[in-house]
């Protein structure tokens, strides 16, 4: 019961599903361009540059840069026109227009100061039109006819107010409130029509129609108004425009009519009045309010939303059907088969009839992943996550259900029988008399075989993405595999895929395009093929062969296929530049199914889109220079003039150019190429990127040159920009004269330095010759001085040696007397005074002040002042002291210093310590040595 509810319920549900496919629609979000969320009026210039009259400002489109310019009084700008080379806008209070300046940005200039006292309070204007040299601006209260030659205004005030004003064939239409439908004519009112139907009814836009007016109502639909009758015109949409409120309109340049409704999306009717489509948010608008409507110079249809700006691109080859609701899901394969188009998702199998807009319908029993649609023999059969189903209309009957099916093939001799690709190898199936039939499986292999081709009898390749590729040969029944072969190259790839064309098996992958060699049953490189993942990156390696002899497969920017040569054997590559970026493919399992002669169908993850590749056209469009900006370093950059040459300072020698084409359709991407002469002075590399920086440019002339590709179209212009870089202040003219000047300067001031060096020299050297003479006469005093000095020597050693000889003499002499006394002592018994005499002699003659005042004399003059430096250091040394110091000077020892002394060695070794202790001696040094060191 639960499964019939379900069933029930899909099916129910796939009657909502509109199935329309619709031109493509771009999206602009609020967030996309930054500024308000409704879009009053919109406008283009001849550079193809779009306006929006905004509720933040006037909002500028170039194709790539949105920019906008708050109004002048900050209020919600209602209206714009682009008339010439000037941007008209209105909005509260203020009209006036834009002009471009000389950076590439716009500047406002009001015209509606000059009339302020006219203006009614609280006046809003809300529309612009032109007529001659003549510019209208309409409010709900009053219209301004601007004279732009004159400079002067002419103004008319309706009592009941003004609906809209119109220009159409070479007329200025208005409506008011109540009263009728008016011309002006020489600058005043004429009366066209006060018919009921017109004073009854809002009017939202007049068209010229086979020599009538065409008159768009908000509620009632369209009327005719020719020789002052009105008639109703009667129209399939009638009904479904009674029930929307028709709030802007626009007729398009193949005569169809362009109709925005308050809350049901738009309307685009043939010119018969028949709707061809009828757009809504649940088909992929962003709103369901069109507030306006605009055809640009590419045929585009702009509707500016109550939320955002929608471009529909109604010349391109492209139609797509979007599922917003998630009903059908990714689609991973389609077929046209018996006139039904059935689409293959992850949701299950679903189809509708291609000649009609009818919705999709669910087939029951195909619930989940559907893999692959096959027909054999006029049998429709379908890959399924849940086995084989042959589909008959809208019934499905599953064959087989042991595995999932990836894909079928022909078997190579028998028509009786295909060949099945399964979750777990390859399977056989028969045909009988009651219809198809599992007859086997091939014993001995049990991969995965999503990808598989036949080659001649008996061999079957596989490709297994993770596990790589393989050859196996079956015996003759297709029951059991003989032989299995596990290649080494090519190696395994993410997203590979093996596919024949032309009775050649070929597999893609990162690595490149291999073929079979039916010789050898290697697979072989094909060089020139490969070169496409080299020109573009590399996305998947899926081949899809058609019927018309083109094998096809995706990469970054392009949907490629090669294509049979007709006067040889290679293969030709061509390409759709659509980018994979656009198109939401399930990457890996991009699916391309032919439809038609000349229409493919391409799943998506939202549905499907196809083109028609006989309609395939890109227009050349001229590329343009927006923006040139120059910084110093790490600085903010300065806007400069595009219309002339720059000349720009050595520091702000950082520049960027920004650049455009005014390209709007939905599956194409400008690509651009830029050389800059001066600097390099070949092409770039084709990038996206709408700018080009340039750091620390040396100074010099350059020329900065781009050109632009929008699909397979070279832009019919390469524009430039010429500029300067000027020298640094030390490398200018200027600064070279005032280097030469410097320079003559300092070799006249090198001249002259030169000459008074070799002056200096030669007075120098005739000084040096008369120093070197001095010198000698020095040297000759100082050798004079040297035998003086040895001469004072020679007296100094001779004096020393008789002092020396002296001092041994007195010391004999009293180490003699005193033996004397020593021995008189020692032999005197009776005569005891007459000794006493003789020793007392003695005494008189060692004590004798007379030898020691000969000493020191004789000392003085042999080491002078030393007795002097001591006192003068040792100031509490008595004579006695010094007396030793000197005995010590010529380094006696105690026992020849006791004789002088008249005293013990005992005592001289006492003296000497205590000598020491007034010098204040430190204990490692000897007293000896200090009096020596003096």
């Amino acid at each position: 019961m639960i499964k019939k509810l379900l069933s029930l319920y899909i099916i129910l549900l796939a009657l909502f599903t509109n199935a329309q496919e619709l031109p493509p629609i771009v999206k602009f979000s609020a967030s996309n361009y930054n500024a308000g969320n409704q879009n009053w009026m919109i406008s283009q210039d001849k550079s193809r540059f779009m306006y929006f009259a905004n509720n933040e400002g006037l909002l500028e489109y170039n194709g790539t840069e949105w920019t906008l310019y708050p109004s002048p009084n900050e209020t919600i700008v209602r209206s714009v026109k682009v008339i010439e080379k000037r941007i008209y806008t209105g909005c509260y209070m203020e009209f006036g227009y834009w002009e471009r300046q000389q950076d590439g940005k716009l500047k406002y200039f009001s015209l509606s100061q000059s009339i302020k006292n006219k203006i009614v309070d609280d006046e809003q204007f809300w529309n612009i039109t032109q007529y001659d040299h003549w510019v209208i601006f309409q409010s709900l209260s009053q219209i301004f006819i601007y004279d732009s030659k004159n400079k002067s205004f002419n103004i008319i005030k309706p009592e009941t107010g003004v609906n809209k004003i119109f220009s159409v064939n070479n007329k200025i239409l208005y409506q008011t409130f109540g009263t009728g439908l008016y011309e002006i004519e020489n600058g005043k009112s004429k009366l066209v029509s006060a018919n009921p139907v017109i004073t009854g009814n809002k009017i939202v836009s007049v068209y010229d129609r086979n020599e009538a007016l065409l008159i768009q109502t908000q509620l009632n639909g369209f009327y005719e108004l020719k020789n002052n009758n009105v008639t109703k015109w009667a129209t399939q949409a009638d009904t479904e425009l009674q029930n929307s409120s028709i709030y802007s309109g626009q007729m398009l340049s193949n005569g169809s009519l362009a109709l925005g409704s308050v809350s049901n999306g738009i309307y685009i009717l043939n010119p018969a009045g028949k709707i061809k489509y009828h757009i809504t948010q649940n088909k992929g608008l962003s709103n369901n309010t069109a507030l306006s409507l605009y055809e640009d110079r590419d045929r585009n249809l702009w509707i500016g939303l109550d939320n955002g700006i929608n471009c529909i691109n109604l010349q391109s080859a492209v139609r797509s059907f979007v599922d917003d609701t998630g009903f059908l899901g990714t689609v991973y394969t389609s077929i046209l088969h018996n006139g039904l188009l059935y689409i293959g998702t992850n949701q299950g199998l679903f189809y509708r009839s291609y000649s009609a807009n009818e919705d999709f319908k669910f087939i029951p029993g195909t619930k989940g992943q559907v893999w692959s649609l096959y027909t054999y023999d006029n049998t429709l059969f379908c890959g399924h996550d849940s086995g084989t189903y042959i589909i008959n209309s809208s019934k499905a009957t599953r064959i087989f259900d042991k595995s999932g099916t990836w894909k079928f093939e022909k078997h190579p001799s028998n028509p009786n029988m295909l060949l099945q690709g399964n979750y777990h190898g390859i399977s056989v199936l028969e045909r009988i008399s009651g219809g198809w039939k599992f007859r086997n499986w091939i014993k001995g292999f049990d991969y995965s075989s999503r990808y598989f081709e036949t080659l001649g009898e008996n061999d079957i390749y596989i490709s297994h993405e993770y596990k790589g590729v393989f050859r196996i040969v079956t015996d003759k029944d297709y029951t059991r595999v003989v032989q299995s072969v596990a290649y080494k190259s090519p190696a395994k790839g993410k997203n590979a895929s093996l596919s024949k064309f032309n009775n050649d098996v070929y597999y893609a992958s990162k690595d490149g395009f291999f073929k079979v060699d039916p010789k050898t049953k290697a697979f072989i490189k094909q060089p020139e093929l490969s070169k496409v993942f080299t020109k573009d990156e590399y996305t998947s390696g899926k081949l899809t062969p058609d019927n018309s002899a083109k094998l096809w497969f995706f990469t970054r920017d392009y949907i490629n296929y090669f294509s049979a040569g007709k006067l040889n054997a290679e293969l030709k590559h061509n390409i759709i530049p659509i980018p994979s970026s656009l198109t939401n493919s399930m990457l890996g399992f991009e699916n391309i199914t032919q439809i038609s002669p000349s229409t493919y169908l391409i799943g998506t993850t939202d549905g499907y889109y196809t083109i028609n590749i006989n309609d395939l056209n890109f227009n050349t469009y001229n590329v343009s220079i927006t923006n040139v900006t120059s910084n110093r370093l790490n600085q903010s950059g300065i806007l400069h003039s595009i219309n002339n040459k720059g000349s720009f300072k050595y520091k702000e020698n950082n520049l960027t150019f920004s650049y455009t084409v005014p390209e709007y359709g939905k599956y194409v991407n400008a690509q651009f190429q830029y050389m800059l002469e001066g600097m390099q002075d070949e092409w770039s590399e084709w990038s996206g990127k709408p700018s080009a920086n340039f750091k620390n440019l040396p100074s010099g002339h350059y020329v900065f040159r781009i050109r632009a590709k929008t699909g397979n179209s070279i832009s019919g212009n390469i524009a430039a920009y010429e500029f300067t870089i000027l020298k640094p202040w030390y490398a200018t003219n200027l600064a070279l004269f005032i280097y030469l000047i410097l320079v003559i300067i300092a070799a006249y001031m090198i001249n002259r330095t030169y000459k008074n060096y070799y002056q200096r020299q030669r007075e120098k050297l005739i000084e040096e010759n008369n120093r070197l003479l001095e010198i000698k006469e020095l040297e000759n005093e100082q050798e004079l001085m040297k035998i003086k000095n040895q001469q004072l020597e020679q007296d100094f050693e001779s004096k020393n040696r008789e002092l020396a000889v002296s001092t041994m003499n007195l010391i004999k002499k009293n180490e003699l007397l005193s033996m004397i006394k020593d021995d008189l002592k020692k032999n005197a018994e009776g005569s005891e005074r007459n000794v006493k005499s003789v020793i007392s002699t003695i005494n008189k003659n060692i004590n004798e002040d007379d030898t020691w005042d000969m000493f020191k004399e004789a000392f003085n003059n042999a080491d002078k002042d030393f007795l002097k430096k001591v006192k003068s250091a040792h100031p509490s040394l008595t004579p006695n002291d010094l007396r030793l110091c000197a005995y010590l000077r010529l380094n006696l020892s105690s026992k020849e210093i006791a004789p002088l002394l008249n005293i013990s060695v005992r005592s001289v070794e006492i003296k000497r310590y205590r000598l020491r202790k007034k010098m204040e001696l430190s204990h490692e040094l000897g007293l000896v040595e200090y009096i020596l060191s003096i």
